[in-house]
């Protein structure tokens, strides 16, 4: 399980404005504020699973209902295709891995692509940037992080939640321009933080991607923290606007794919049939829905009608790395 915690731990120097650096990526139409304050990923020194293209994951698997493979489906499958597994079993479609999820060895694409010391995942996109305007100067963005492989939590020597593609997710709210607060997700739940409360690389918030850690009973999320590798999601992102009103997305650069974004299936396999539970949780679980399901119309930072936005940060730092 990922969690996403605010952290500054090493600064780095910068010559120029990321947006500069973005490849093949129109920008004219993106407000500066999108790219200005985009969140910084670390990653756990100890992380084996890294940031994945998201065409890979298609090309990786296959598309199952009831672990029976869908036939006719048109081939190859991409992300400008992949919305009509829609009519052939809509929300029951899994993109399903022929090794499966036990895999021993593990396949190489589960572990993604390790970023560059510049951050950047070589040619594989794995970032979908998401903006949603709520009227009234209020512009929520979303920043969408892809997995190939999440590797679940200990708990008490068992691991649960382990599954195929992982969709991870900051939110920033913009008002008037400015960062108000920001949303990080973690599996089903999260934590929502103010602006002011985040460490920060010039404006752009810092966040650890870090190895299984714990939540303390209040809920606050908690985690072992260490220097690991950067990754700048934003050097490879697609780039998309989201009409509330008509639930629908637009490619910033009209040759980005946004057909996958209406996917209404799963990024991964289905749970095992007879997997065994413990307290209702199981080791292996199913893979993720996408981004469309992850809240973009939400009257608060946080999903759920309920939300704390917290001033402040809670983690553990690892001092020996």
């Amino acid at each position: 399980m990922r969690l996403f915690i605010p952290l500054a731990l090493v600064c780095l120097s910068s010559t120029q404005p990321v947006w500069a650096q973005l490849n093949d990526r129109a920008t004219s139409d993106v407000p500066p504020y999108v790219l200005e304050y985009a969140p910084l990923v670390w990653l756990h020194s100890q992380e084996t699973y890294m940031p994945s293209d998201i065409q890979q994951q298609l090309d990786n698997t296959r598309p199952n209902v009831n672990w029976t493979a869908i036939e006719g489906v048109q081939s190859p499958l991409n992300l400008n295709n992949l919305d009509i597994l829609n009519q052939m079993g809509n929300t029951s479609v899994f993109l399903t891995s022929p090794e499966g999820i036990e895999a021993n060895p593990e396949p190489a694409w589960f572990r993604g692509i390790r970023p560059d010391l510049q951050g950047r995942t070589g040619d594989g996109t794995g970032c979908a940037i998401i903006i949603a305007d709520r009227g009234n100067a209020t512009v929520d963005v979303f920043y969408f992080y892809f997995y190939a492989f999440n590797k679940g939590n200990k708990v008490l020597g068992l691991e649960f939640g382990d599954h195929i593609g992982d969709w991870e997710h900051n939110m920033i709210r913009f008002v008037n321009d400015e960062p108000k607060a920001i949303w990080f997700s973690q599996h089903a739940s999260g934590q929502a933080f103010t602006y002011n409360a985040l460490e920060k690389r010039g404006k752009r918030p810092k966040h650890d991607h870090t190895i299984p850690g714990f939540n303390l009973p209040a809920g606050l999320l908690m985690d072992y923290t260490d220097r690991g590798e950067l990754w700048d999601p934003v050097l490879n992102a697609y780039i998309y606007t989201y009409d509330k009103t008509t639930a629908s997305f637009k490619a910033v650069n009209s040759e980005d794919p946004v057909a996958w974004l209406d996917f209404n299936g799963r990024w991964g396999d289905d749970k095992p049939p007879n997997e065994p539970e413990i307290f209702g949780e199981a080791k292996n679980v199913a893979g993720p829905n996408g981004p469309k399901f992850k809240g973009l119309d939400r009257s608060g930072v946080c999903p759920s009608k309920t939300c704390f936005v917290l001033p402040f940060r809670t983690f553990i730092v690892d001092e020996s790395s």
